[in-house]
């Protein structure tokens, strides 16, 4: 049974745990308001140039022909999976959900007899993915001493993507992110983007005509889709993440103060006991005498 001073210290490392949950918390909630802000500024533009792109996509179709991005180069034999995630922990299962999504890919893809190369971005995905497959990355992206993402590390993404791309060392481009919803609830996604897969907006009827032609148009525009796609990845999944440290530290400070209250009872009953005992023993002690 522990001591009065075991249970006492323990209190006291409980109590500073909870301060530090609680402060986390708070930032987490501070930014996660920014992040969200950022993420739903961006979803207008991506459905847009979702709306255009696939526009023009099925007007290219329908020609027949269409740049590499689009109608991919004919096989289906090596997959690049980009798999983003957090670079620091401690926001519940968030990181876990994209790996666990990105593992079952990797394994359908091998049971099919599928090249696989892996790129992450974020360094807790890199650590998880690399036990088992270390032999299948390619590279990694670092953004821990980026302070605010924005479009241009989106870009630079995208830019070594599609250089792997054009150098022939993959077919197919998979991008693995959380979607945010709310503080509670982000959806792991998983999102082709080489070939750039569009689904036209049956609800819209208007016809666009478009000066210079279809395809010359997509050459300049998909590489700049996919660099959107990219970054609205980045903007979900940094929303993501704060909502689910926000989450994570709030049930870690809950936690931490149910445990403060059984072990301060704990404290109070041993400290009675030990002053029943000493009583006892006083007077035993004077009626020996």
């Amino acid at each position: 049974m522990p001591s009065l001073k075991d249970l006492k210290n323990r209190i006291e490392s409980v109590k500073n745990t909870r301060k530090i949950t609680k402060a986390m918390q708070m930032v987490a909630a501070a930014k996660l308001r920014r992040a969200q802000e950022a993420a739903e500024a961006g979803r207008p533009y991506a459905d847009q140039m979702n709306k255009v792109v696939s526009s023009l996509a099925a007007a290219a179709g329908a020609s027949g022909v269409g740049p590499k991005l689009l109608a991919g180069t004919g096989a289906d034999t090596t997959h690049l999976l980009v798999v983003m995630t957090a670079e620091r922990g401690l926001c519940g299962g968030f990181n876990t959900y994209i790996v666990k999504m990105a593992r079952q890919k990797i394994e359908d893809l091998q049971a099919a007899g599928k090249t696989i190369k892996i790129l992450t971005v974020g360094k807790k995905g890199r650590e998880q993915l690399k036990r088992e497959y270390g032999d299948l990355m390619i590279g990694h992206v670092d953004l821990s001493e980026v302070k605010r993402v924005g479009y241009v590390n989106a870009n630079a993404i995208a830019r070594d993507v599609l250089s792997r791309f054009d150098g022939g060392e993959f077919d197919v481009a998979t991008l693995f992110y959380n979607r945010f919803e709310s503080v509670i609830s982000q959806v792991p996604t998983e999102l082709q983007i080489i070939p750039v897969a569009y689904q036209e907006d049956d609800s819209e009827s208007v016809v666009y005509d478009f000066e210079p032609g279809e395809d010359e148009i997509l050459e300049q525009l998909l590489p700049r889709a996919v660099a959107t796609q990219v970054f609205t990845a980045l903007l979900e999944n940094g929303a993501s993440e704060q909502g689910a440290r926000m989450s994570a530290m709030d049930n870690a400070t809950r936690n931490a103060g149910e445990m403060i209250d059984k072990l301060t009872i704990q404290y109070n009953r041993s400290r009675q006991a030990a002053i029943t005992t000493e009583l006892i023993e006083i007077i035993a002690g004077a009626e020996a005498l």
